[in-house]
């Protein structure tokens, strides 16, 4: 996706997000490279990277000279430079991390809640909250992203089942995030905020074009298109784990028979008696399918697999499936593996989440320049709305 800035005066907190995503995707970088990237002159960059620098968003680094003269400094963010929270809210309890402006994860903590009703999860919250935080005194914090299972606002799918939350439909979620925090909130559903925190911190960021596969309790998935999720019209595009690829399979809590995720998930891994390999073994066909039907239909540049389930796991799964299934994907010119398999480990949600609020406070998003900020359905658990 490219990045270009507005030399109109109204365009200013624009350019300043714009330099600073350049600095964040592309550091270190110099104040030339920079203004080549974005369109605006070396003057207007380095005006806003003294601001950045005062701020302590960003770092300065010159390198020793290896000949006659000093070598051009160079800008990346400083991941000390402010954090957000991350929280992961599923059936079983609330995880929350703390996590720098490189998506480390400084601080994390669990709450066993299971099934917890809104008022409970949000005092949770904020008593967790609280707590992160307040290990890191004088730190910057700037945001908090929740993630939490989707789908939004289908009553047939949306609160029934092991991987939704019961008795949460209507719920203002920023509106209370940020009354129990103080913070500026945002969320998404959990497949959909691991996607955008393996585009900010993993292998999303060297692909464009990526479908990020979510393995988690249940299964889901995101196409990042141009850097951003392609969400769909009431934020619920990617719930591929309700594909019914059985006829006359097991029954889904949706209705429906056969589903993806009845046999390729957490749990239904978890509903398995055997081990790891024969469990792997049994699902590889389904699987298989699942990974073709996906490059037909969205074309990616690599599938990144990732999610909740061990790594170990998802390398059994990837390996598994070798060799895949012809496709619009089996080019002779590719330059990236069909399957990825993502290295963010069992925090890809909580980054993910954070990343919201990373995305939401500080990234270019130019329609905020020109529209006040619309309240919408989006704002409770009717539809998503995610920080692009």
């Amino acid at each position: 996706m490219a990045l270009r800035g507005t030399n109109q005066e109204f365009g200013r907190p624009y350019n300043r997000r714009i330099v600073l995503e350049s600095i964040r995707r592309f550091g270190p970088i110099a104040r030339g490279e920079i203004a080549r990237h974005v369109g605006l002159t070396v003057q207007t960059v380095s005006t806003i990277v003294r601001e950045l620098e005062e701020q302590g968003y960003i770092l300065s680094v010159r390198e020793e000279p290896k000949g006659r003269g000093l070598p051009p400094a160079t800008l990346r963010i400083n991941p000390e430079g402010g954090y957000a929270v991350g929280i992961h809210l599923t059936p079983l309890g609330i995880d929350a991390a703390l996590i720098n402006l490189s998506g480390d994860v400084i601080e994390s903590a669990h709450r066993e809640a299971p099934h917890a009703a809104p008022d409970e999860a949000f005092e949770a919250i904020g008593a967790m909250v609280a707590e992160l935080t307040g290990r890191r005194s004088g730190g910057r914090v700037i945001g908090i992203g929740m993630a939490l299972p989707g789908p939004f606002g289908v009553e047939p799918m949306s609160f029934v089942g092991p991987t939704t939350m019961a008795g949460w439909q209507d719920v203002p979620l920023r509106e209370r995030l940020t009354a129990v925090t103080g913070l500026p909130a945002f969320f998404e559903n959990d497949m959909a905020a691991a996607a955008m925190g393996e585009r900010f911190y993993g292998l999303g960021a060297k692909h464009s074009e990526c479908y990020y596969l979510y393995f988690g309790v249940g299964l889901g998935g995101t196409m990042l298109h141009d850097g951003s999720a392609l969400r769909g019209a009431w934020g619920n595009a990617g719930e591929i784990g309700h594909i019914p690829v059985v006829p006359g399979g097991e029954l889904c809590p949706c209705g429906n028979r056969g589903c993806l995720e009845r046999y390729v998930s957490l749990d239904a891994r978890g509903r398995w008696k055997g081990n790891d390999a024969d469990w792997v073994s049994e699902v590889t066909p389904v699987f298989r399918n699942a990974i073709a039907i996906i490059e037909n239909l969205f074309d990616p540049e690599t599938i990144v697999l990732g999610g909740l389930a061990s790594p170990a796991l998802l390398e059994r799964l990837a390996a598994s499936v070798q060799p895949l299934h012809n496709s619009v994907s089996a080019r002779k010119d590719r330059v990236a593996p069909r399957l990825l398999v993502a290295q963010g480990g069992q925090h890809a949600v909580l980054r993910g989440a954070a990343a919201l609020a990373v995305s939401g406070v500080l990234s270019p998003r130019f329609g905020q320049i020109f529209t006040a900020k619309r309240q919408r359905e989006g704002d409770v658990l009717k539809g998503g709305d995610i920080a692009a």
